[in-house]
């Protein structure tokens, strides 16, 4: 199986706060990892340190065998092959739905028009909402606006997609929507890394669970591991107050 993501030694220091100490994580081909904690362990920064969205004060990562960490790299370019859902869904606001998801691929001409067109209405129907392509986000709803957020991450046909609390800023009734997206997605092979609260949506879509707490892994092994077998009483203790 081939490596996908490997981080190695992984520090981020905010002033004088360690938010990330020593992190050393694998993802392979294919893999869906999902990250657990406590909130402010470190779980959302590691992932915006993947894409360098924030920059590691050290360390090295490495995706599909390129080290985005080094001063050499193209990271606009490599940055490309990963795509990311916030938990704030950041659409465009004066654009539609359609126009939303096809920007990306034309503006770095990855597609023509026709076929970036094509391709957003391909995702539409994927994830639901082919019938929203002319609406704009403030006619949607936090769950259907989610959605489009995760079709637009799609539109680069990314080989690495992270998701960052993808639900936390959804009303309940709306959590079940855009999670059946996912689990579509993890079926389909996709390699993901997922931060999440939704604990029950981990065990059943992860193939590798991640446990972090004060930018260190905890313990990492498969769900039925982490969640019936956990070998940390720190785990235990956290999955009892989350379960």
């Amino acid at each position: 199986m081939a490596i996908k993501v490997r981080v190695e030694n992984l520090y981020k220091t905010f002033d004088t706060f360690e938010a990330l100490n020593g992190i050393s994580m694998q993802a392979d081909e294919g893999d869906v990892v999902v990250v657990i904690g406590p909130s402010g362990s470190g779980k959302s920064t590691l992932l915006r340190c993947l894409n360098l969205l924030e920059k590691p004060t050290s360390g090295k990562i490495f995706i599909d065998g390129v080290e985005l960490t080094s001063p050499k790299v193209n990271i606009n370019r490599e940055r490309r092959k990963i795509g990311m859902v916030f938990q704030q869904f950041n659409l465009f606001p004066h654009i539609n739905v359609k126009k939303n998801i096809m920007l990306a691929p034309v503006d770095h001409k990855i597609m023509t028009k026709s076929q970036a067109e094509a391709r957003t209405m391909e995702l539409l129907t994927r994830v639901g909402l082919l019938d929203k392509a002319a609406s704009y986000p403030r006619q949607l709803s936090g769950g259907q606006q989610q959605r489009v957020a995760i079709a637009r991450a799609l539109a680069m046909n990314p080989s690495l997609i992270l998701f960052d609390e993808p639900t936390s800023a959804l009303d309940p009734e709306m959590i079940g929507e855009v999670l059946r997206v996912i689990r579509d997605l993890a079926q389909s092979g996709l390699t993901m890394i997922i931060v999440t609260h939704e604990m029950n949506f981990a065990r059943d879509v992860a193939n590798r669970i991640i446990v972090i707490e004060n930018g260190l892994i905890l313990e990492e092994g498969s769900p039925d591991e982490i969640f019936f077998h956990p070998k940390e009483e720190r785990t235990r203790q956290f999955l009892k107050l989350v379960l």
